[in-house]
C-alpha cells in the first residue's frame, strides 16, 4: 500500500524540483509516470529534462511514442503505459485513492505561490485521505523540505 506525498513548492520551481525528485525515485528503483493535465507543458518538460546536466540525465520519453512501455520515466496525460510503481502528478492532474494504495508512492507537486493550485491541492489532500490513503504534507518554507503533516 503506498501513500500519497504532498510538495508544496515555494521556493523552486517545478522545473527544478520534479527532477530531484524523478532521481531520488529512480535510485529508488521505481519505474515512474509524470501526469500533467496539458499536453504542451509535458513537451516543455521534455524540454527541460533532455537539457538537464548530463551527470543527471534522466531517461524518459513522451505518452504516444512507440516505445512507452520501455520507458523508465513516461511524461503522460493520462495512465502510464510504463508500468510505473511511482507516480508524480502535476498542474492539477487527478489521482484516484485506487492509484495511491497500488503505487509505491505518489507524489503531488503543487505552485503555492499559485492560490487555485493550493486550494486544489487541498481538495486532492481531503479526497485522499478521506478515501483512507496515508498521505504526507512537504513544505519548503524553511528553504529545506521540511514534513509538515502526516495523516
Amino acid at each position: 500500500m503506498g501513500a500519497a506525498y504532498f510538495y508544496h513548492l515555494t521556493r523552486q520551481p517545478l522545473e527544478h524540483t520534479l527532477p530531484v525528485l524523478l532521481g531520488k525515485a529512480r535510485q529508488a528503483g521505481w519505474r515512474i509516470a509524470v501526469r500533467g493535465t496539458d499536453s504542451g507543458r509535458l513537451a516543455w518538460l521534455d524540454e527541460r529534462l533532455w537539457l538537464g546536466p548530463d551527470d543527471g540525465f534522466l531517461p524518459h520519453g513522451v505518452a504516444c511514442g512507440p516505445h512507452d512501455a520501455d520507458q523508465p520515466i513516461l511524461l503522460t496525460t493520462g495512465n502510464a503505459a510504463n508500468a510505473a510503481e511511482c507516480m508524480m502528478a502535476i498542474d492539477g492532474a487527478e489521482i484516484e485513492p485506487e492509484e495511491v494504495n497500488s503505487l509505491e508512492r505518489v507524489c503531488i507537486l503543487f505552485d503555492g505561490n499559485d492560490p487555485p493550485a493550493v486550494q486544489r491541492a487541498r481538495e486532492q489532500w481531503k479526497a485522499l485521505t478521506d478515501a483512507g490513503c496515508s498521505a504526507q504534507y512537504w513544505s519548503e518554507d524553511s528553504g529545506r523540505w521540511e514534513k509538515k503533516a502526516e495523516r
